[in-house]
This record gives structure tokens, C-alpha cells and sequence, in this order.
């Protein structure tokens, strides 16, 4: 795919009722989920485009910066062929805030109570982050069968997401954590895989400097 070609089906998914978007066909759209942290509004537009024109459609914008929540509200309004969620969701009233700023899902690193119960009464969908099989039985449980491994590489990566998939076959994961352009393909050859959440194609760098043209091709570079 080059950063010319049209991305498939850009906006299906965002013209559906939060309740009913799918979470496994939303993420199986991309390979990667960028894991996206801005700490300035006017970097949130062209950086979405970037990684749109890359194939990259799907954002986790992290709450970890004062504008996050503004990022996600510019890129809902301004780039209509991305689906811009929020990442790094702690507590239950994080859920609302994300909603409300057009933020079309949820990612967590990991699964308090608080959390899945909102989540699972609530319209925003949830990725809940699990590190332990009873951690994700406790997830599947509350009636969450996509989950985030957080993090990862240290949790087991590839040996434990495969080792989980025999008793928990219900179960898919998008792994995040440790992983990046030499080992993310790896993880993708696993059946209970759909997706996995990196940083490197947004690398701070890049972003600081305006290179969205290295990051187009970074994210280009995942389908490959």
C-alpha cells in the first residue's frame, strides 16, 4: 500500500451507534493501533492525517497529557476517515469524559472492577488490559472478549498470548507493550491476535519535528 492509495472503508465503522461497533472488525481494519501521546493540539490534525494516508486509521490517543482530551475532540472533527480512541483509561469517569470529547473506544492498561462495571453498563466500548489468564477470565467474565496484553513483552508476549488462546479460545488480544518493527508481524501469525499497539510509527522525534512524511511511511511500512 503507498500513502496515495485509498484506505478501504475509512468511515463505516464511525457512522455506526457506539453500541454497535464492533470492536474485532474495527481493529482487524489495521495491523497496528498507534499508541499516541501529544502534549500539543495544533500536532493532533496532521499527525492523524499521517498516519491515515499510511493506512493507519485506528488512534489511541493516551490520557496522559493536559489536551488529550482535545486532541481526540480535534481529530473526531477535523479528520472523518480516522477512528480516534482514548488510551491509558484508569477510572470509570474517564469513560464519560472520552464519550463526550467523540472518542469512539477505550483502552486500559489494565481492569479494576470500577472500571469493567461502567464499561460493560456504558456505550463506550472498552478494551480492558489484562497481564494474567485470571485477569482475562475476569474480563471475559464482565462480558469483554477483546482485550489489551499490557505489557506485553514482559507479561510472556507471543509464548503466553499462544498458550492462553488454548483454554481461552474466545479470547483475541491486542498486545501492547515492548513490541515494534522487528517483532510485531511475529505476534500478528497468532490466531487470538487481531491487532497490536506500538509507538514506533509516531516516534516523538518525528512528531516534533513535522516529519509527517517519515511517519506516512512508517505507517505504510505495516503492511508490507
Amino acid at each position: 500500500m503507498t500513502p496515495e492509495d485509498p484506505v478501504k472503508d475509512p468511515v463505516i465503522l464511525k457512522d455506526l451507534n457506539l453500541k454497535d461497533l464492533n470492536l474485532k472488525d474495527l481493529l482487524s481494519k489495521a495491523p497496528v493501533l498507534p499508541v499516541i501521546t501529544l502534549h500539543h493540539l495544533e500536532q493532533a490534525v496532521p499527525l492523524a492525517e499521517a498516519l491515515v494516508r499510511g493506512g493507519l486509521t485506528n488512534l489511541e490517543i493516551t490520557l496522559r497529557t493536559p489536551v488529550a482530551l482535545k486532541v481526540i475532540q480535534r481529530i473526531a472533527e477535523e479528520v472523518p476517515e480516522a477512528v480516534v480512541g482514548a488510551g491509558t483509561v484508569t477510572h470509570p469517569r474517564d469513560l464519560e469524559a472520552v464519550s463526550k470529547a467523540g472518542g469512539r473506544f477505550a483502552v486500559s492498561p489494565g481492569a479494576t472492577p470500577a472500571l469493567l462495571a461502567e464499561a460493560a453498563q456504558g456505550d463506550l466500548p472498552l478494551i480492558p488490559g489484562i497481564m494474567t489468564p485470571s485477569e482475562a477470565m475476569t474480563a471475559h467474565d464482565a462480558g469483554f472478549e477483546v482485550l489489551k496484553l499490557f505489557p506485553a513483552e514482559p507479561a510472556g508476549g507471543r509464548a503466553l498470548l499462544k498458550a492462553i488462546g488454548g483454554p481461552l479460545p474466545a479470547l483475541s488480544f491486542c498486545p501492547t507493550g515492548g513490541i515494534g518493527p522487528a517483532t510485531f508481524r511475529d505476534y500478528l501469525k497468532l490466531d487470538n491476535v487481531i491487532c497490536v499497539g506500538g509507538s514506533w510509527v509516531a516516534p516523538e522525534e518525528a512528531v516534533l519535528a513535522g516529519d509527517w512524511s517519515r511517519i506516512t511511511d512508517l505507517a505504510t511500512a505495516t503492511h508490507e
